[in-house]
């Protein structure tokens, strides 16, 4: 375990955070970097170029003037680890293995963490294997807590990583240290050296970045903390002191500021390099706006007009800000309103990376959208989340079929649907209207389930009696 004082001594250089410093590199002409940026529980109205009129976000409403900002781009899940086994996966929440936070255990008869499956291919082994440099740096969610199943030991050539909680066996990590390549190195985080935990974890990329070979491609995947309700508190006091807001209010808006600050760091960085021209970025969050430990989602209006909030499959917990951004090949200012999802990820990454997309993806690329091109068409996206394995009323799905979207909350029970061209807010229930479509979309979610023994749930088997 190390301090923060012999992190500074020590960790800097052996595991590649260094100081400012101005890149003499040259680059070499290779395929396209891609820097991926998920932001932790920021909801769809938490950015200026969402509409938001009280949190500053500087930076990235610019990426967004000068790239693709995307309207209607949705979470693989509306909670923190199925929407990452999403995006790292490619698979939708039906048939990734990850549903849920935690999941049953059949062995134990308990529920705890659910771990990808070893056959279950990672954007990270995808990439690496196509020839980049592959790196992690932030929150995981995706393992048993087993040591194996960290971004380490799924793709990642170098990873830094959180890993909080009780674990089966009686361990217990603390939530401030993160884990260096497994288990091989810690770092541990000192909340009075920096403003906010993202600015920690941004010097530690910004050293990763001073030590890559430059002529091999780059993925980094940067997995920030803000705005989740964990990180309770930051260093930094004087971002909107005068504004007169209760402080757990004023302390979500400076971690999204922050964390916009962060991001611009991370951008300078690559332009220093002169590498941001052929790059990729792609901004987006995990899920919809939180409402937890005493914050309230609606005080910024952080979903703007949309229902729900993160655990919600209404679109104030799926839908979320997306910015795409590629020097010389996006056009600057374009709004993208065709649905994509975080299972589209891996297809577009794929893409970029002139690649096959692997077979286990249900998502299409939107690199398309990106360049100017017709979008990939798509029959439908559809979503299924299992919440600490309640079926009365916490597995939840969702359908949406051109603007017209499809909700169920409880296993059994009927759909509701809403008409997202009139009726954003999902506040009026057409489904008496459209049996058919109901119909329809009952037989999707019931399609779209792959069995799971952590998550026991597929629903409709006394509507369709097909279980």
């Amino acid at each position: 375990m190390k301090n923060a004082g012999l992190f500074l001594a020590v960790f800097l250089s052996l595991w590649f955070i260094s100081c400012a410093k101005k890149d003499t590199r040259t680059p070499s002409p290779k395929k396209p970097n891609i820097v991926f940026l998920l932001a932790d529980d920021l909801g769809y109205g938490e950015l200026g170029s969402y509409g938001q009129n009280m949190i500053q976000t500087p930076v990235l409403d610019e990426l967004a003037s000068k790239g693709v900002r995307f309207t209607n781009f949705y979470a693989g899940s509306p909670i923190c680890g199925p929407s990452r086994a999403v995006i790292l996966t490619g698979k939708h929440s039906g048939t990734a293995t990850i549903r849920g936070n935690i999941g049953y255990n059949p062995e134990t008869g308990r529920f705890d963490r659910v771990a990808l499956r070893a056959d279950e291919l990672t954007l990270g082994e995808m990439l690496r294997g196509a020839g980049y440099q592959t790196a992690f740096i932030g929150k995981w969610h995706l393992d048993d807590c087993h040591v194996e199943t960290w971004a380490y030991h799924r793709g990642f050539d170098f990873a830094v990583q959180e890993q909080f909680g009780s674990c089966p066996g009686g361990i217990v990590y603390d939530e401030k240290m993160h884990w260096v390549n497994g288990k091989q190195d810690s770092i541990y985080y000192d909340q009075t050296a920096y403003d906010c935990l993202d600015e920690f974890r941004t010097d530690i990329a910004l050293g990763y970045l001073d030590e890559v070979d430059m002529e091999e491609p780059i993925f980094l995947f940067m997995s920030y903390r803000a705005p989740h309700a964990h990180e309770k508190t930051v260093r930094n006091k004087d971002l909107y002191a005068d504004q007169g807001w209760p402080e757990i209010e004023r302390t979500h808006a400076a971690k999204i500021t922050l964390l916009d600050k962060q991001v611009g760091r991370l951008l300078k960085k690559l332009e220093d390099m002169g590498i941001l021209e052929n790059t990729l970025i792609v901004f987006t969050s995990d899920n919809g706006a939180h409402g937890e430990l005493g914050h309230d989602h609606t005080y910024f209006n952080s979903t703007g007009e949309l229902r729900g909030k993160k655990r919600d499959t209404y679109e104030g917990g799926l839908r979320v800000p997306a910015i795409a951004y590629w020097e010389g090949r996006t056009m600057a200012g374009s709004v993208e309103a065709t649905p994509f999802s975080g299972q589209d990820i891996m297809p577009t990454f794929a893409e970029v990376a002139g690649i096959e997309v692997p077979a286990q993806s249900n998502g299409v690329s939107f690199l398309p959208s990106l360049v100017g091109r017709p979008p990939t068409p798509r029959e439908y996206l559809v979503w299924e989340f299992n919440m600490y394995g309640r079926p009365s009323t916490n597995f939840r799905q969702s359908v949406r079929i051109g603007n017209m979207k499809g909700v169920r909350y409880g296993v059994d029970s009927k759909m509701e649907l809403y008409d997202l061209s009139q009726d954003i807010s999902e506040s009026v229930d057409i489904s008496a209207q459209y049996p058919m479509l109901v119909r329809e979309m009952e037989e999707i979610v019931l399609k779209e389930h792959l069995p799971n023994p952590h998550f026991p749930y597929g629903g409709y088997g006394a509507i369709l009696g097909a279980e």
